[in-house]
């Protein structure tokens, strides 16, 4: 009977250390591919970072597309790890960001108790389906609310020309005109016809024939849009390196007096954050805050000023199709 308690002491020991074994070997495995999904995160965050600051000459475009490619790899790479990916990271909502609006083209009153920063690109679907939405919140909030148009290039050999197009004409005055002849191009499929290939149209003594059509259209001075699509590279790529700062990676995405949102929601979704800000916005103005001075006092003088990765919130789960590019 002693021999037979020593013999299966002898074997609950050999088994406890067996799973002990198994256990620190999952554990292991588990460490790996937690490091492997982080470092996919950080290869994703890097590629958006070079997008944002790589010029946009023909060497560079070909550059851009090389990028494009990496990240498709490294979509390939991630569906193949069996694992649950680790989350992606993204501004957090309960927050107030520091997002700059001056020069950008914009709708509503300078003093709107409420501004809504857009973060869009000319190839996103999504981005043309928030359209109408965003119309809509125009007609509902009237004088109230301001929206500021901003750009997120995430597709830059589709979008970096339209993108130029737009801040070459803003700079006449008539960015409306070319904005929505750019949308309608895209909903055409024309669009891809001043796509960023390898040539660069823009950086052409001949410009971009497509969007010199939509400029002529417009009565822009032709040779001066032409020379503003070149020099407006700067601002784009100010543009990316401001909102990469702020884990902007999708389109499209709003900062409502610097909350965040994302995705072409449903306006309810964006009338109930509009509500809250607009609600404190009234008290703070009531009780001494300048109107004209309310962005600037609560959301410059006291947002966040860029987004921390190591403490930032995780995005949700992916939603349904529609939110976002």
């Amino acid at each position: 009977m002693v021999k037979r308690v020593a013999v299966l002491a002898i074997l609950a020991t050999a088994c406890a250390a067996g799973n002990q074994h198994l256990e620190t070997r999952v554990d292991n495995l588990a460490t790996e591919l937690d490091k492997m999904r982080r470092e996919i995160d950080e290869l994703r965050r890097q590629i958006a970072s070079e997008l944002a600051r790589v010029q946009q000459g023909p060497r560079d475009a070909q550059l851009a597309g090389r990028l494009d490619e990496l990240s498709r790899r490294l979509d390939q790479l991630a569906a193949r790890n069996p694992a649950p990916r680790a989350p992606r990271v993204e501004p957090d909502r309960a927050q107030v960001y520091a997002i700059s609006i001056d020069g950008y083209p914009s709708h509503g009153p300078a003093d709107a108790k409420v501004t809504m920063v857009v973060m869009r690109d000319y190839a996103c679907p999504f981005c043309d389906r928030s359209r109408a939405t965003l119309d809509d919140l125009r007609t509902k909030y009237g004088g109230d609310l301001r929206i500021v148009y901003r750009n997120m290039i995430v597709h830059p050999q589709l979008a970096t020309a339209g993108a130029l197009a737009a801040c070459a004409a803003a700079r006449q005055g008539q960015f409306d005109a070319i904005d929505a002849a750019l949308w309608k191009g895209f909903a055409a499929r024309t669009f891809d016809e001043h796509k960023a290939g390898s040539d660069a149209c823009w950086t052409t003594a001949e410009g971009c024939a497509v969007a010199l059509g939509y400029a002529r259209d417009a009565h822009l001075k032709l040779d001066r849009f032409k020379a503003d699509m070149r020099s407006c590279q700067a601002d784009v790529q100010a543009d990316m390196r401001e909102l990469v700062g702020f884990a902007i990676g999708s389109t499209p995405s709003f900062f409502i007096n610097g909350r965040y949102m994302v995705g072409a929601a449903p306006i309810d979704a964006f009338a109930t954050l509009i509500d809250e800000e607009l609600a404190k916005a009234t008290q703070r103005i009531q009780a001494g805050t300048p109107k004209a001075a309310y962005y600037k006092t609560w959301v410059l003088g006291k947002g966040l000023t860029r987004v921390d990765p190591a403490a930032a919130a995780p995005a949700p789960a992916p939603a349904p199709p529609g939110n976002g590019s």
